[in-house]
């Protein structure tokens, strides 16, 4: 690992200036004129289809990041868990791991010592419990049910997971996540395809609390979400099935239920042929009536907002000719109060993926009131913030740039450059912040919020190193960047799955 670090006045010569000078002149520029490459840290070798999550780990009340790793598929590595201090980017622990680890962390103190605590997922299939201040196991999912009627299929990928109230009594937290997939499934066959997996484990001990195969028996590569509705006692789960050439649903099912390991109560609130739901969706109040909604997008691009009082649709959009597993960044992009969508899907079909296409969804209506067609295939998530204070929140995303006709498994070397744009939906532009040739970003979604309590933006974002085929690990860097933005509201959606890693939308108050 080689750390690069930058006093004031050190600034990068990759950082783009248009957007970021006029907002130092209007806001703050006394103190902060440019945007500063703060540090960088290079890995060799490995590189994430993670994304970071913020954590203070050493005290200092700077926050720290963490995230997964690893080497190719099925290659063990001793930084499979990294985390880094937030003021230099330095390794406070890295965490040896089988395979990789391409879960975002979730974070809770079950050691008692202060220091919030780390679970994360991945392949093989791989679900670690691990000391947030040591970088120590704690405890990890052994699978040995091969003879199990339903933990017999919890046998191939970990998702990220979400924290539920205590459901044991030791006043520790649970998680829920789900299991599924088999890498050996070919594209359209049914042939080697298995039940996904929802669990509830023990966050103290990893016990497994609850478990049950989904309804449809289908796979999943979607994490579940915990929707409790304002002034309700009954908590639900939400999750979906299905894949990239597997046709699946959304599903509801009260927690209750899967407590009592039974999931076959079920409601499906939408479906998809030759297509299940990939991306995890977002719980927003779309209708004003006071309730979180559930708005989702499917891998055959279908975008569906089901109303989360009666369970009902309230809208549909659908992008021809194009596929998603990429979730939205969910904010105030139009002009009315109802929160909105944006993301980006893919052309073609995969996994010859030919483009990317930018659309930003009305909330209110379900209508496309943006499209933009920037860069080739990637699979990151979006984040927002209104960053030029102008009462609308605008996007960053990690776009790659190279010929878009090459598809996503071509081993020969080629060209890409990636780039970490803003879009003012307000104006129609698009503004660069940062970008590298020879680097690419396929999986890890972008990080903001205020590092050090200066009340500044910053900004933390991944590249990988790229001179063969767009999905091989060949090294990475993580880039931690200061904007001149003035804080005037914490960021609701700064991060993959919004800022609390829940798939919630929480406005910010006035």
């Amino acid at each position: 690992m080689m750390i690069t670090s930058c006093s004031n006045g050190c600034y990068s010569k990759f950082l783009m200036v248009p957007l970021l000078f006029i907002l130092a002149l209007t806001f703050g520029c006394r103190q902060k004129k440019k945007s500063e490459l703060v540090w960088e840290a290079n890995f060799n070798i490995i590189g994430s289809q993670s994304s970071p999550r913020s954590v203070d780990l050493n005290g200092d009340g700077i926050l720290d990041f963490v995230m997964g790793a690893g080497k190719n598929e099925f290659q063990e590595t001793d930084q499979g868990v990294l985390a880094m201090d937030g003021s230099d980017g330095s390794l406070i622990w890295a965490h040896e791991v089988a395979d990789q680890m391409y879960g975002s962390a979730t974070f809770h103190d079950v050691t008692g010592d202060g220091v919030p605590d780390v679970f994360i997922g991945g392949r093989s299939p791989q679900f670690r419990a691990i000391d947030g201040k040591t970088g120590k196991l704690l405890w990890k999912f052994d699978y040995r049910y091969r003879d199990h009627p339903i933990l017999q299929y919890a046998r191939f990928n970990f998702n990220h997971s979400v924290l539920l109230p205590d459901q044991n009594g030791n006043e520790y937290p649970e998680l829920l996540l789900a299991n599924g997939g088999n890498y050996e499934a070919q594209p359209y066959m049914t042939e080697n395809r298995f039940p996904a997996v929802l669990m509830v484990l023990d966050s103290k001990t990893g016990e497994i609390l609850a478990r049950d195969t989904v309804p449809d028996g289908k796979e999943t590569y979607m994490t579940p979400l915990v929707l409790i509705q304002p002034g309700e006692d009954t908590m639900q789960i939400i999750f979906g099935t299905g894949g990239e050439t597997i046709s699946g649903g959304l599903y509801v099912a009260d927690l209750k239920d899967l407590m009592r390991n039974d999931l076959s109560k079920s409601i499906q609130i939408a479906q998809e042929t030759g297509h299940g739901f990939i991306a995890s969706p977002s719980l927003a109040d779309v209708n004003l009536d006071g309730y979180m909604d559930i708005v989702a997008i499917s891998h055959a691009s279908g975008i569906f907002a089901i109303d989360g009082k009666t369970l009902q649709p309230l809208w549909s959009q659908r992008i021809p000719g194009t596929e998603c597993s990429n979730s939205f960044a969910v904010g105030q992009f139009t002009k009315d109060q109802v929160p909105d969508f944006f993301t980006f899907v893919s052309k073609g079909v995969w996994p010859e993926n030919i483009g990317s296409v930018q659309v930003l969804i009305d909330g209110k209506t379900g209508e496309i009131a943006y499209s933009d067609t920037l860069g080739c295939t990637g699979f990151s998530s979006p984040v927002a913030y209104d960053l030029n204070h102008d009462g609308r929140d605008e996007v960053i995303i990690s776009i790659n740039e190279f010929d878009c006709t090459r598809y996503i498994g071509d081993q020969s070397s080629f060209v890409i450059e990636n780039k970490l744009l803003a879009i003012d939906f307000k104006s129609g532009e698009h503004f660069t912040i940062d970008q590298t040739q020879g680097m690419k970003n396929i999986f890890s979604t972008p990080w903001i919020g205020d590092i050090d309590g200066d009340g500044y933006l910053d900004l933390v974002h991944c590249q990988y190193f790229s001179h063969s085929d767009l999905l091989s690990f060949l090294g990475m860097r993580i880039k931690r960047i200061d904007l001149p933005i003035k804080i005037k509201k914490k960021p609701i959606w700064g991060s993959y799955m919004g800022s609390e890693g829940d798939g919630i939308f929480r406005p910010a108050l006035k």
